[in-house]
């Protein structure tokens, strides 16, 4: 309106409260304007109301008015003249790995690991800044769910949309996870890369040595995450809807428990120069990775432009007190 960008445009309702007070204001004058009226008829009554001005107090109305409008106005954040502002962005580059295989449905951490890891994900994600993360999935296949982004809402909607009908029944590849990874860091020019796996340990890797020489030589840091209990859980069998039908049992019937394989989860935080992490039931977990991420030096991203409007209230203010001042003076 007018060229004026109004960022409170949500005030505007106290422009109703102002009119219906201008309207009390206008129905007293004119009140008060006809019982002078009649008493100015005898004239030592006019006498006694020699200070009486009805032109004053109708100006003095006015002033009123367009001094409290301008207050409003003032509130509903006038600008205009767009501005453009640099931004230099700082930060790391951090890939999550999650592992979807079936063994992540165990109920050894509650209601599964699935959900626990997913639920840790979005703690680390709330105290991260300042941070570009990807999602990576992976079991058997892997492959990127949600590529670099600062934007954490995007991120979160991607993790949400994993549940028990996307559990894959391949057997676990970490290697094929970490090179993923490597491969969607070589087109960025990192100071330093990270990735992050989220799983129980289990592995089926044909190559991971090889993948974990790869990892050292790009300078990929990886932090493993470890979902699950030593004591372990059976692996639930699900139907196309998430139901549970049943465990997974082996070739003599006996049901198969899933373990977190610890030591494997930490050869590869270790050959990496990274850490491993074992999940915790309070957040000393998620404090120690946020840590050992802020350790990394920040990776120097593309500077933005961002165009934004200058703010103009004052002009608003400063109309709205002189109105007052010389309201006062009549």
């Amino acid at each position: 309106m007018f060229g004026i960008t109004w960022a409170g445009s949500h005030q505007l309702w106290y422009v109703t409260a102002l009119f219906l007070i201008t309207a009390v204001r206008i129905y007293k004058y004119i009140r008060t304007y006809r019982v002078v009226q009649i008493l100015t008829t005898h004239e030592h009554t006019r006498a006694l109301l020699i200070n009486y001005s009805p032109t004053r107090r109708l100006l003095s109305m006015i002033l009123f008015f367009i001094g409290t409008l301008f207050v409003v106005l003032a509130l509903c954040q006038p600008q205009w003249h767009k501005k453009e502002d640099i931004v230099h962005q700082q930060g790391r580059d951090l890939f999550i790995a999650l592992d979807i295989s079936r063994s992540m449905l165990a109920a050894d951490c509650v209601p599964n690991r699935l959900t626990c890891a997913k639920e840790k994900i979005k703690q680390l994600l709330k105290q991260l800044s300042c941070e570009r993360v990807g999602l990576i999935i992976f079991s058997g296949s892997t492959f990127v769910q949600c590529p670099l982004t600062a934007d954490y809402g995007a991120f979160l909607l991607f993790l949400d949309q994993i549940d028990a009908e996307t559990i894959s029944s391949g057997q676990t590849r970490i290697d094929q996870a970490i090179k993923t990874a490597i491969n969607s860091f070589q087109a960025l020019s990192c100071k330093h890369k990270l990735l992050v796996i989220v799983t129980d340990g289990e592995d089926f890797s044909d190559d991971l040595a090889s993948v974990q020489q790869q990892a050292h030589d790009q300078a990929l840091h990886i932090l493993t995450l470890g979902v699950g209990t030593a004591i372990g859980a059976p692996i639930p069998c699900v139907d196309e809807l998430g139901r549970v039908k049943g465990h997974q049992k082996d070739a003599q019937g006996a049901v198969v428990l899933s373990r977190l394989d610890a030591a494997v989860l930490q050869k590869i935080a270790r050959d990496s120069g990274g850490s491993y992490i074992p999940m915790t039931d309070d957040d000393t977990d998620i404090k120690t990775m946020v840590r050992l991420v802020g350790s990394y030096e920040k990776n120097q991203f593309e500077d933005r432009s961002l165009s934004r409007y200058e703010e103009q209230y004052p002009w608003f203010i400063a109309v709205s007190l002189l109105c007052f001042f010389i309201e006062w003076f009549l």
